[in-house]
């Protein structure tokens, strides 16, 4: 279970974040939605550790994380796949697996765990040697995704998964976001500027405005108030 208690992420005088509450169960998708400066990313990268919030409280499973730094939440399984296409472009899309694989002091058996990745998405295994920076964005994402999985963590953070991707793209990775959440009881967050998007695939969601949550629920009453008509840019 992850819980936000109170979190306010701050830049400087800017105030990105205030006051949110937020929790995620095991085995359920949350998303985030909201126009871009929403304060989204920001919420992200507080879980994550790469900032640190002026105040509040980040709970996992009841344990206060919030003095951890990035590298000791991801030994925990906490995985972040940042907004855009960061990947190492002239590395080969298996090189790229095998530093994933090598960042978290790896444990089981690294073939098995690309051996999943390929089945997932095929397109990858026919790909495997070529450089990532080659690939298609829609095939990036699905590196980026894979990478961030690879060691099955239990809470995934997205940022934007689906930003500048085509439909028919973005139905496989949602459809990947959702089968990955449901094996094992996992916790999925992500962000999105198109709620449409989101809440097809998510539990639940929170609307940011202006740092601030404005309206939550699940995603079944948030389509019945309106939202993803009104979060469609």
């Amino acid at each position: 279970m992850l819980e936000l208690r109170d979190i306010s992420v701050s830049y400087g005088a800017i105030d990105a974040v205030e006051c949110v509450d937020l929790s995620a169960a095991p085995g359920t998708i949350t998303a985030l939605i909201g126009a871009n400066g929403a304060g989204k990313s920001s919420l992200l990268k507080a879980v994550s550790g790469l900032v640190k919030p002026k105040v509040g409280r980040i709970l996992l499973d009841g344990e206060d994380i919030g003095a951890l730094q990035p590298h000791e939440r991801a030994r925990l399984g906490i995985a972040h796949a940042l907004e855009g296409r960061r990947l190492f472009h002239q590395h080969t899309v298996e090189e790229n697996l095998v530093t994933a694989w090598h960042f978290r002091h790896p444990s089981g058996d690294f073939k098995r765990a690309v051996d999943q990745v390929y089945a997932n998405f095929p397109i990858l295994a026919e790909r495997r040697r070529l450089k990532a920076g080659t690939l298609s964005g829609g095939q990036q994402q699905m590196l980026i995704l894979s990478m961030a999985t690879l060691h099955e963590p239990r809470l995934v953070l997205l940022d934007e998964p689906s930003l500048g991707l085509a439909p028919i793209i973005v139905s496989q990775i949602y459809e990947f976001i959702r089968g990955y959440c449901a094996e094992g009881g996992r916790t999925v967050v992500l962000s999105e500027q198109m709620a449409s998007l989101a809440l097809k695939v998510a539990d639940q969601g929170y609307v940011l405005r202006q740092g601030e949550v404005v309206q939550s629920g699940d995603s079944a009453q948030l389509r019945g108030d309106g939202v993803a008509g009104a979060y469609l840019g």
